[in-house]
Order: C-alpha cells, then sequence, then structure tokens
C-alpha cells in the first residue's frame, strides 16, 4: 500500500519540481486542434450573434472582423510567438519591458484577466452545450437539469485533463474533423438552394441598398457591430501557449516550433474565417429576420436551423451532437492556456503555492473553481457572456498592444500599422466594457483576487530557503580556508551594510557588543545587495572576495537579504563540516513594518527572518549556523 501510494503521489504531483512533464510531443495540425475547439464552436453561435448586431450587414461585419483577424491579430501573435516561444503568451513581452513590481503587477492584473476569459470559456461553454442538450425534443426533463448536466461536462472535462495532454489532443482532433466536416457537409446542401433560388440573393441585395444606401453608413454600421463579434479570437492566445506540444524535426528546435506555430495560427484563422464567411452569408440570405430574436427557431443556432431545414432531421441531429460535443471541449483550450500561464509565472513569482508548478493538481484546483462559478451563475449562459467577453477583448488587446510597444523604436512603419490594429481592439473592448459593466466588474474581481492570493502567498512562503546553488569565487574560498585555520576552525562572518567603508569602526563595534576578542580571531564581512526584489527567487547566488584596507569582504548579489545570508551559510556548513557564526545588529523600527519591507523590498528585520529560514531548512539545531544579534 505505501508503494501504491508513493507511485500515486509522484503521478499527481509530477513537474512539482519545477521541471516540465515529459509530454509526448504532436504534429501542429493536431495540436491545431486542442486550440480550435475555442475557435470553431463558435460557429455555433457566430452567424445568428452576428445577425442580430448587424443586421443584413451581418457578412458585412464578418468581413471587417475576418480582415481584422488576418491582418491584424494574425501578424501581431505570430510575433508574439516569436518573442514567448516557450507558450509564455504575451504577458512575456510586458514581464521584459517592464521591470520589477511594475512589469509583474502588470502580468498580475493581465493574468486576472485571462483567467476570466479563459475559466469562463470552460463555464459558458459547457452550459451552453447543456442547453442544447436540454432542449432536445428527445431529452427527459429533470429539476435543475441544466446546472447538473453543465456541471457533470466539466468535471469530465476535468479528468480528461488529469490523464493528460495526449488524451485532450486526441479527442479534440476527433471533434473538430467532426464539427468541420458536419459544417462543409451542411454548406453544400444550404448553396446549392441558395443558386438554384437566385431571388434570395436579390432581397437580400435590395434589402442592403434600401436600409444603407451609402457605402459610409454600411463602414459605420459593421465597425459598431465588431465588437459584438470578437468572441472567437481568444484562439490567438490559446495557440501561443500550446507552443511546447508541438512536435519539432529536432527536439528543442526554438526556430522550427515557432515557425510551426505561425503555420498553425494561419491555419486555424483562413479555416475560420472561410466558414464564418459562408455560415454569416448563407444566414442573412436564407433566415427570415424574425427567427434571429429571442423566442425564434434560428436563435442561438442559426446553422442548425438550416442543417434541419436542407438536410433533413436526421442530419440536423448529427449536427446538434457534434455542436454539443465541440461547445462542451471548448472549453479544453481555456483548460490547456491556463495550464501553460499559470505554472509560468506565479509559482516563480512565489505567489502561488509550490503544488501549482505540477499539472494535475491545478487541473483539480481550476475544475473546482469553474465548478463553483457556474454553481454561482446557475449554468446560465448570457449572464457569463459579458466577463467572457470583457476578459477575451482585454487579453486579445494586450497581445497587439505589447507587439506595438516592442517595435515602437526601431520599426517607424510597423508601429504605426499595429498602433492602428491595436486602436481598433482597443475600441472594441472599451465599447464592450461600456455595454456591459458587469463583464467588466466581474473582470476586476478576478484581478483583485489574483493580486491578494499572490501577495498572500509571497508572505507565506517568505521564510522559504530560494536559493537554488551558492558559488564562492577563489578569493572568497580562501577566505574561508583563512578563517578555519586562523579562528581555531570558526567561520565568523560579520554582516555589513554594502556602501559602507568605515570597516574598521563596524569591526570595534562587533568585538565591543559580541565580546569577541583579536586573539579570538577575525571577521569576514558580507555585504549582500539587493537585486531585483520583486524576484522570488535566484538561480544561483555568486559570492566574490574583496580585500579592503586589509579586512577580508565577501559580496554577493540578491533578491532578499535574509535568504542569501541563510544559503550562504548552509553552503559553507555543507562545504566544511563546521556550523559557521554570523554577527548582526537589531534593527531600530516597528517590526510588522519590516515584514512588509521584507516582501516587497527584500529587506528588513534581517536576524530573525535569517533565523526562521534557516530553522525550515534544517531542522536539527545541533547543524544549524548560529546567527547573534546585539
Amino acid at each position: 500500500m505505501t508503494s501504491i501510494k508513493k507511485r500515486a503521489a509522484a503521478w499527481f504531483f509530477e513537474g512539482i519540481s519545477g521541471g516540465e512533464e515529459h509530454h509526448k510531443k504532436d504534429p501542429w495540425w493536431k495540436v491545431l486542434c486542442l486550440t480550435g475547439t475555442d475557435y470553431f464552436s463558435s460557429m455555433g453561435f457566430q452567424p445568428g450573434l452576428s445577425y442580430l448586431a448587424a443586421g443584413v450587414l451581418s457578412p458585412h461585419a464578418t468581413l471587417m472582423l475576418v480582415l481584422l483577424t488576418l491582418i491584424g491579430a494574425l501578424p501581431a501573435y505570430s510575433l508574439v510567438a516569436r518573442e514567448s516561444p516557450h507558450g509564455r503568451g504575451s504577458f512575456a513581452i510586458f514581464e521584459r519591458l517592464f521591470k520589477g513590481w511594475l512589469g509583474k503587477t502588470i502580468v498580475l492584473i493581465l493574468i486576472g484577466f485571462a483567467t476570466t476569459d479563459f475559466i469562463f470559456t470552460i463555464t459558458m461553454c459547457a452550459a451552453d452545450a447543456a442547453v442544447h442538450i436540454v432542449e432536445n425534443p428527445l431529452m427527459i426533463k429533470f429539476p435543475h437539469d441544466q446546472l447538473i448536466i453543465t456541471e457533470g461536462l466539466i468535471v469530465v472535462l476535468g479528468v480528461i485533463f488529469l490523464l493528460g495532454f495526449q488524451e485532450a489532443i486526441t479527442i479534440s482532433f476527433i471533434l473538430v474533423i467532426l464539427y468541420l466536416s458536419v459544417n462543409a457537409y451542411a454548406f453544400f446542401f444550404i448553396y446549392s438552394h441558395i443558386f438554384a433560388n437566385q431571388q434570395l440573393v436579390t432581397n437580400w441585395v435590395n434589402a442592403v441598398n434600401t436600409q444603407y444606401p451609402t457605402a459610409q453608413s454600411i463602414l459605420i454600421t459593421a465597425a459598431l457591430a465588431f465588437p459584438q463579434l470578437a468572441l472567437g479570437l481568444s484562439g490567438f492566445e490559446t495557440g501561443v501557449a500550446v507552443m511546447p506540444l508541438i512536435k519539432t524535426k529536432h527536439e528543442n528546435d526554438i526556430n522550427e516550433r515557432v515557425n510551426l506555430t505561425r503555420l498553425l495560427l494561419l491555419t486555424v484563422a483562413v479555416i475560420m474565417g472561410i466558414f464564418l464567411l459562408a455560415g454569416s452569408f448563407c444566414t442573412a440570405v436564407t433566415i427570415p429576420p424574425a427567427l434571429f430574436l429571442e423566442g425564434g427557431e434560428a436563435n442561438g443556432r442559426a446553422l442548425a436551423y438550416l442543417a434541419h431545414k436542407f438536410c433533413g432531421e436526421g442530419f440536423g441531429t448529427l449536427y446538434d451532437i457534434s455542436t454539443v460535443l465541440i461547445l462542451w471541449f471548448a472549453g479544453a483550450s481555456g483548460m490547456a492556456a491556463l495550464l501553460s500561464f499559470i505554472p509560468h509565472y506565479l509559482p516563480v513569482y512565489g505567489m502561488a503555492p509550490d503544488w501549482s508548478r505540477a499539472r494535475r493538481p491545478l487541473v483539480l484546483f481550476l475544475t473546482i473553481i469553474s465548478i463553483v462559478i457556474t454553481f454561482c451563475f446557475q449554468a446560465d449562459v448570457d449572464s457569463q457572456a459579458a466577463p467572457f467577453a470583457t476578459g477575451l477583448l482585454v487579453l486579445v488587446t494586450s497581445g497587439v498592444t505589447g507587439i506595438t510597444i516592442l517595435l515602437w523604436k526601431n520599426h517607424p512603419f510597423l508601429r504605426i500599422f499595429f498602433l492602428i490594429i491595436d486602436l481598433a481592439f482597443i475600441y472594441a473592448a472599451t465599447s464592450v466594457m461600456i455595454q456591459k459593466p458587469d463583464g467588466l466588474q466581474i473582470s476586476l474581481l478576478f484581478c483583485v483576487a489574483i493580486l491578494a492570493t499572490s501577495f498572500l502567498s509571497r508572505a507565506v512562503r517568505s521564510t522559504e530557503l530560494r536559493i537554488g546553488q551558492v558559488v564562492l569565487d577563489d578569493k572568497a574560498r580562501a577566505f574561508v580556508q583563512k578563517a578555519r585555520d586562523e579562528n581555531w576552525h570558526q567561520i565568523r562572518l560579520l554582516a555589513h551594510r554594502p556602501g559602507d567603508t568605515d570597516y574598521a569602526r563596524k569591526e570595534q563595534e562587533a568585538r565591543r557588543d559580541h565580546s569577541i576578542q583579536l586573539v579570538e580571531g577575525n571577521f569576514i564581512f558580507l555585504e549582500i545587495e539587493v537585486s531585483d526584489s520583486s524576484e522570488f527567487q535566484d538561480t544561483v547566488l555568486e559570492v566574490t572576495g574583496h580585500e579592503q584596507d586589509g579586512y577580508q569582504i565577501m559580496r554577493c548579489q540578491s533578491a532578499t537579504v535574509p535568504n542569501a545570508m541563510a544559503a550562504l551559510l548552509l553552503h559553507l556548513r555543507d562545504q566544511t563540516s563546521e556550523v559557521p557564526h554570523i554577527y548582526l545588529q537589531w534593527t531600530e523600527g516597528n517590526p510588522i513594518a519590516y515584514m512588509i519591507k521584507y516582501i516587497l523590498f527584500g529587506e528588513g528585520e534581517t536576524a530573525p527572518l535569517a533565523r526562521e529560514i534557516l530553522r525550515v531548512a534544517e531542522p536539527n539545531p545541533d547543524k544549524r549556523p548560529k546567527i547573534h544579534v546585539a
């Protein structure tokens, strides 16, 4: 039983050490299907939504969306793929552009909006699939059926991701092929009917000319409808997030991975553009306007209505089944994106428990969150549309904005081009926030929750030993050996603030305060300079030796002083088999204020923090380095 428990724990927490799990790579066209489930599933509602937003101009509005996708979002995310080849998304650009706490705060806020987008992708699409199931005339009715079915779909999705990405990609491949095939088959019969009845097209053209007599009125109406149509663009951010899953001919070939990701993004955008244009035109031409309204047969299911009408009830039922399946599995793209972003950022920032590095605990956590969100919204699709749209448009806008800032200095033409695209997405995001302020409110709640829990986690994890490796140069090692030889195997470090060059005064104060006589040995001064205090951990702590006015000095840089001090002391103990001593002074001031200062700026009341870090790292008091404070 013990062996089984160990194997189960190893399986569940695989990847918690910080290393990547060894996923089997797949060809780009199969990985395309994982991100395509979200993108292609919008075919289930986009044509009807387009008509409600733009009326007879729905093909024009859809054409504007497709053009902006191909000439705007696609080039932007092709550059994002180049800038973030390890699946860290557009956030990596802001992390690089803005250093320190500013950059990390921006990333955390964007993760808040991204979490809103992807969580509601899971919950809203599952709820929409449940609606299709419940409204089927063959479905047996029972109390709270839509809520229970939605929760069940989310649980099944979570189980699939617990098994692995390979299973999710295989299922997504089957569903995407099925869904595109039934849509292509339906289009064949629908357009055959249109070609045989040219009067349908003539009537539509006359309606357009009557309602919108000028090209200017057509353009303005289509532009105003654009924000309501941009719900399928989250496939771009997901496409970048799943980059590490793409198989390359040469393992770890970054350039090949980037090129294949760009091919993936281009392919999914072109396929979606063709299907959206075909869907919006045929629905606008063949369906009476009244059927698009609430309660109408085509409301929320325009293409399904046409599939039943022109292809027969048998094929219409198959179309409904494929729609339900792809809507349900659209949440897979959201889950895949979150499983990529969160381990890349929050644990590294110290702003999430260490178990969030592992995929399976994170899948379980995200599934529970999705279940709670679904219960709070009672699986209602309409009430979840606003936060989904807000999170999505802010996320896509941030990607285009990041590329625009990145290109601003060195590419005059490209910066103007991307600025225009960026303004279009900013308009779309702002428009949605104004029209549906509850979506912004919910998104901001996610952002506040992310920020609050992140800083709480950082505070809780503040006493972890966060140094990966300690390296002393030759001179520093010589100081240690000399101390052992001259101080009766005693290694004494004296903490000293960088920049203060009065070493004689510091030594006199230390000998007086700690009652250490000259015959007992000398000190090695230790100066730790705080680098970027927003970083949670240092991979390598490099310690260099220096001599000034006859005094021996060790110097290093670290994100936090107490952690660097504790790591160095433990390293000296392990290398010399001697328990080292360090001497400090109490700092005047409020201890709570110093604790906050330590969390934010890497400094504070060093002595108790360093001692606590050592206590956690070394439970045996006899082997624990000694800290002396006066």
